[in-house]
Order: structure tokens, then sequence, then C-alpha cells
């Protein structure tokens, strides 16, 4: 009996170090595509998140969102046949204080196709902070290297809510306060969570 046990041992040993490093294994896959709700006054928009290929930009993303930055914010620029643009004004068309750009990581190999999301820039490559943009068609000329060399960072796709984004881009816009195809009626991020760590 006693004999029996000590053999079973190492199995029971290898099978826990096996269940472990799957454990670990899945939790690391999970980790790299993380899932934000985006609650809006038009529905929710679901976003995945590609940690392994944009590591920076999703970090500096989920940073926003952590810290409730986006909640009252609007989507300020709309333009059916190209992108809906949002996170960096709130209905009043007032910007928020952002932290430090993040460096531009366009040569991931992700593309700017519908429904995939990209961080919202200047002429500087390396400008993006807290606007993000969700593409509505294929706009391959924002994809690397772009017109100057760089591109525009996709770091992520809509896997729920393709219907709310599809709503959003073809309502009414209209020129306000010198900022140009701003929804008439606002379109109000009313929250934004994780939903999967």
């Amino acid at each position: 009996m006693q004999d029996s046990l000590m053999f079973r041992m190492p199995l029971v040993a290898r099978f826990l170090t096996l269940f472990a490093g799957l454990t670990l294994s899945t939790a690391v896959l999970a980790s790299e595509t993380p899932q934000v709700s985006l609650k809006t006054s038009m529905g929710e928009i679901v976003l995945e998140l590609d940690q392994a290929k944009a590591p920076k930009t999703v970090a500096n993303f989920l940073q926003y969102v952590k810290s409730g930055h986006y909640k009252g914010l609007i989507f300020h620029r709309v333009i059916n046949d190209f992108m809906i643009q949002g996170g960096g004004m709130d209905e009043k068309m007032a910007t928020r204080s952002t932290k430090a750009p993040v460096q531009n990581e366009a040569k991931n190999g992700l593309l700017n196709v519908p429904y995939s999301i990209a961080m919202a820039r200047t002429q500087d490559p390396n400008s993006a902070t807290s606007q993000f943009f969700i593409n509505v068609a294929e706009n391959t000329n924002l994809d690397y290297p772009g017109r100057d060399g760089f591109g525009y960072t996709v770091f992520g796709k809509v896997i729920s809510g393709q219907e709310v984004v599809d709503k959003i881009k073809g309502v009414m816009v209209d020129d306000v306060r010198g900022s140009q195809n701003v929804p008439v009626t606002p379109i109000v991020i009313k929250s934004a969570t994780i939903v999967k760590p």
C-alpha cells in the first residue's frame, strides 16, 4: 500500500505541474486580449484589444478606461464611409487633460478595416493620447506606412455592437464651434469598463 502510494506521487506531482502550466498559459492568453465595454447613448460596443501586437497602445487605452476618463465624453467626429471618433471632448466640445502621448505602433500588422479601433493623432506620429476612432470602411491609406511613413495604430476590433457603430456612422452632423462633422444629437459615452481583464 505504501509502495503504491509512493509510486503514484510523481504522477500526481506531474499532473499538478502540467495543470498549473496550462492554467498559467490560459491566463497569459486571456491577458493578451482584454475586452472593454463602451456603453453609449445609442447602445453598447464591446472591444477586444490586441495586447500582443500593440502593447503600449493597449496599456495606454486601458489606463484611460480605468481612470474613468471616457465617461461623459462624446463621439465628436463622425464621417459616414470613413470612421467615428471619440474619447477627447464632452458635449460642450471641451477637452479633458490627458497623459503623455503613446509611441506609434502602426507597424504591427493590424489593418484599418471596418470595425477595427485605432488611435487618433495629429501630424506627429507619436502624439496619440486618449482619442480613438472606429473604422467603418476599408481605410487602407491609414495603414503603415501611410502617407507619412507611419500610419495609424490599430489596437483592437469591435466584437459586439457592430450595429451600434452602424447607427452612429449614419447620424446627422454639422459644424460646431469650429469643428466639422459633429453629431447634431450628442452621442455620449456613458461608461467604459473592462469586462475581461
